[in-house]
């Protein structure tokens, strides 16, 4: 296995050689030509109990983020959106239905909301808050437009294989951001490197974003902060926060990056995470499915781990999908596997030139690290023609539906462009 050098920055999703079924053609198509093409429903991990403090409610959403939906949510309900919790973002050019809470609103407040392209299905309360991760999975239906219905056959054994075999557990491109660089900030985040933070964070203007803010990046790239800062949108309130530090510090890029608040660096340092186990994963795509001795195998159902001793033991339960092989999420506390995958794990780490305790940034900032299984199980898959390809399948948490897609329409995929708050 050659583990090929990188700057860093996330390769383009999907690349053909990313694809388990590269030696099949793909249908090609597009997705999310109208929103109700792409039709998300989140699988709750627990139904509220009645009585508490929060109210969980359920929304559905039509053309817009899980964070608008959050700050349309804050400004009608008159909270702030730190009271509002979620389980999972949500896709934005999409139907989506998710459970959300908030505290010390109750359920007649939430259900009594009229907002445009969201409505409000229930609402009950319940103990305690709703948290990141708190969801059994989602449900997809997915039509794939542009392809003509002698696609099928190809889509169907395709789509058999994945069962068989699982789906690559890639990050998809959501993961990166709508401008493809957070893996990049949180590598300049780990290195503590400031001034390559601030650069990322507040220049480079980026096509898929409103020319306003191009602009206003512009004018930062130029040296001129203060113009930046008037042109930068007031719902961009952190990199706002950022360029009024730096001009007022006189240019003090380690005021600037102290400035920018602790949950996105942990939220960009994640995105770091997952695009080396993406890196990874691009070694073992091949045997996705098989274990050998020295992996750190994953159960299914359960997530718990163990160390691989005797491959022949182990490997059938593979071939069953009981098990599967894990990749790294690096950091200071993760379990390192053996052999010739501990060996390409620490390959990739010491390309990048660091050791797991690297990942104790400091300032609050760190990464404890965890495994993540190489491939996910697709289930309860349906196809048909209508319209287009239609996909309807179901992901448990943390598994990206574009990993899916990719392998069947060999096309490129990229985070769709967000409307103004």
């Amino acid at each position: 296995m050659t583990i090929e050098a990188s700057t860093g920055a996330p390769a383009p999703y999907p690349q053909t050689e990313r694809t388990l079924t590269r030696d099949l053609p793909g249908v090609g198509g597009a997705i999310k030509v109208h929103p109700e093409d792409f039709q998300v429903e989140e699988l709750p991990l627990y139904p509220p109990i009645g009585q508490g403090e929060h109210t969980f409610f359920e929304i559905e959403k039509v053309g817009i983020s899980t964070f608008q939906a959050v700050n349309r949510l804050a400004r009608a309900l008159n909270v702030s959106p730190q009271r509002i919790s979620y389980a999972g973002l949500k896709d934005a050019q999409a139907v989506t239905r998710q459970v959300l809470s908030v505290h010390g609103v109750p359920p007649a407040a939430v259900l009594a909301l009229e907002l445009p392209n969201l409505t409000v299905r229930w609402a009950e309360r319940h103990r305690n808050k709703l948290k990141i991760g708190h969801l059994q999975g989602n449900r997809f239906v997915v039509r794939i437009r542009e392809v003509e219905e002698s696609a099928l056959p190809v889509a169907q054994r395709i789509l058999d294989i994945l069962v068989q075999r699982g789906v690559p557990n890639y990050f998809g491109p959501q993961r990166f951001g709508q401008r493809g660089d957070s893996a990049l900030l949180g590598r300049a985040i780990l290195r503590r490197d400031a001034r390559v933070f601030i650069d990322g964070f507040l220049g480079s203007p980026h096509a898929n974003e409103h020319p306003d803010i191009q602009e206003a990046r512009a004018r930062y790239d130029e040296g001129q902060w203060d113009k930046a800062l008037e042109l930068m949108p007031p719902y961009l309130s952190d990199e706002r926060r950022a360029l009024q530090t730096l001009a007022q510090r006189n240019g003090d890029y380690g005021r600037a990056f102290a400035s920018v608040p602790k949950r996105l660096k942990t939220f960009l340092l994640s995105a770091y995470q997952s695009e080396l186990f993406n890196r990874v994963l691009d070694a073992r795509l091949d045997t996705l499915d098989r274990v050998y001795a020295g992996d750190l195998a994953m159960k299914h159902p359960g997530h718990s781990v163990f160390l691989v001793e005797d491959e022949s033991d182990e490997q059938p339960r593979a071939a069953q999908f009981e098990i599967s092989p894990t990749g790294p999420i690096y950091g200071f506390k993760m379990i390192q596997a053996r052999g010739h995958q501990g060996d390409l794990e620490a390959a990739v780490l010491a390309q990048e030139g660091l050791n797991q305790e690297d990942f104790r940034v400091g300032d609050g900032i760190h990464a404890q690290g965890a495994r993540r299984a190489l491939r996910f199980r697709c289930q309860d898959t349906s196809l048909w023609f209508d319209q287009g390809l239609v996909l309807s399948f179901w992901l448990e948490r943390g598994c990206y539906a574009t990993a899916l897609l990719a392998e069947i329409m060999k096309v490129p995929l990229v985070e769709e462009a967000l409307p103004e708050l």
